[in-house]
């Protein structure tokens, strides 16, 4: 059995003892229901459209169902073992410390870069707003506003998620409700086009849904903040069961419910779809005065919740592997409840991809992009192995701290391993993932035979 004495001795296994507890149930909720809707939803689903046709609603429906496993699984042992460093936490319990530093710090990487992304996404909407200002201008206010409410106290964090997520929520909401009224026919001003945009179901055949359900698998990232918020709330056990219960009708309502009005409101072959992205083209056809602008403030809070969300957990996962020796001590440093240090380095990272997109944009930053393409997969498929082999260890040990349950386990276990191994494969056989999936498994490779060598080293100590 491999080594788990890292993760289980007192004072580790729940790293969050020098951490504050901030977070109130309110903020837990909130962050759950906003975690769920990014950028990729609003803008990124139109390729996934205009490759699958009205089929995107299979594809969002079948990795959707992939997901609600991966959140139950991920929701069972965070439940069991609240932890700062989530996924990688319960790695390293499962298979020793070599898996948790694998997935922590391809996590780490992930996060850091979106935060750049992600700043560059927000200065260009801004920039089209209010022409003639700076782009690096104004993705440097941005980076220095969520630095510096990650610096603060926790509760600073919670506060602009819970407004961020209620904004989001409120937007897709009102959309939802908007183009069920035209589908209905009952929206002043507007015909209801039936199926007529559904006949033809799946127009590209096989390679258009695969195309589709790939895209769909990425836009989901995101929903494992708050299993590491949950480490910082008031009550971290309850917090969690009560947010991961509530991932399916999330899920549901958010991505397939809104891909379906999309679709039925709009030809899946509009060039509208592509060009101004799909919940545009959907308000344009149902007369929405300014629907562009209004859907580029929705877009700009989705990508500024996201900068704020994964500054957060990237510093919450650099100071959970640092907490479990896997990284430098300094990184560890905790004051006034909070990881300054982590939040310095990860914020420092973001803001070097930043400018690797201005100086490198075609083999530096392109090559990171690569890189980090498939470590949502990655960090998934860690999460459904440690669950595997954790909960016979909960069972046998601990069934008590089984507050939450996977769903038929071990077979809804295997089945999301072998949906996720699928992915792979299609991955492998699409040439504009290919790069990616290759990329990804690189630095997967690299990092676990890093762990591996310090697990070693350690061990002989």
């Amino acid at each position: 059995m491999p080594s788990t004495t890292a993760v289980e001795r007192p004072g580790r296994a729940d790293d969050t003892s020098s951490l504050s507890h901030g977070l109130k149930q309110r903020h837990l909720s909130m962050i759950a229901l906003g975690g769920v809707i990014g950028a990729g939803l609003f803008v990124g689903s139109g390729a996934g459209i205009a490759a699958a046709g009205p089929s995107i609603v299979v594809a969002y429906t079948l990795s959707g169902l992939l997901v609600m496993l991966v959140m139950r699984m991920l929701g069972e042992m965070s439940a069991a073992y609240p932890s700062s460093g989530s996924f990688s936490a319960h790695a390293e319990r499962a298979f020793g410390p070599w898996a948790g530093f694998t997935a922590g710090w391809a996590f780490w990487v992930l996060l850091c870069t979106a935060v750049g992304l992600e700043g560059i996404g927000a200065a260009k909407i801004v920039t089209g707003w209010l022409p003639g200002t700076p782009e690096w201008a104004w993705v440097a206010l941005f980076m220095a506003l969520f630095c510096g409410t990650n610096l603060a106290a926790v509760r600073n964090f919670g506060e602009f998620e819970f407004w961020f997520a209620a904004l989001k929520v409120g937007a897709i909401v009102l959309f939802l409700a908007l183009g069920a009224l035209a589908i209905a026919g009952v929206l002043p001003g507007t015909d209801s086009p039936g199926v007529s945009h559904l006949t033809d179901f799946f127009p590209n055949g096989a390679d258009g849904l695969i195309v589709g359900l790939l895209a769909s698998v990425f836009a989901y990232g995101g929903l494992e903040t708050v299993t590491i918020a949950a480490a910082e709330s008031e009550d971290p056990t309850r917090g969690v069961a009560r947010a991961v219960r509530t991932a399916m009708w999330r899920i549901a309502l958010f991505y397939i419910g809104s891909m379906a009005v999309v679709v039925t409101l709009v030809p899946w072959d509009s060039e509208e779809i592509v060009t101004k992205g799909p919940y545009v083209a959907a308000l344009d056809r149902l007369g929405i005065p300014g629907a562009g602008q209004l859907m580029n403030a929705v877009v700009l809070v989705a990508l500024l919740s996201a900068m704020n969300a994964n500054i957060y957990g990237a510093s919450r996962i650099v100071y959970s592997l640092v907490e479990r020796g896997q990284g430098p001590r300094v990184l560890a440093k905790v004051s006034g409840g909070v990881p300054r240090i982590a939040v310095l380095g990860s914020c420092f990272f973001g803001f070097v991809c930043v400018l690797l997109s201005y100086w490198r944009p075609n083999d530096v930053f392109s090559w990171l992009l690569n890189m980090i393409g498939a470590v949502i997969l990655v960090v998934w498929f860690f999460v459904a192995a440690s669950q595997l082999r954790l909960r016979r260890r909960l069972e046998a040990t601990s069934p008590g701290r089984l507050v939450v349950r996977m769903w038929a386990f071990p077979w809804l276990t295997w089945t999301a391993l072998a949906g996720m191994t699928a992915v792979f494969v299609l991955m492998a056989r699409d040439p504009g993932t290919r790069v990616q999936l290759y990329s990804t498994g690189g630095m997967t490779l690299v990092l676990a035979a890093a762990g591996y060598v310090w697990q070693r080293r350690r061990a002989r100590g």
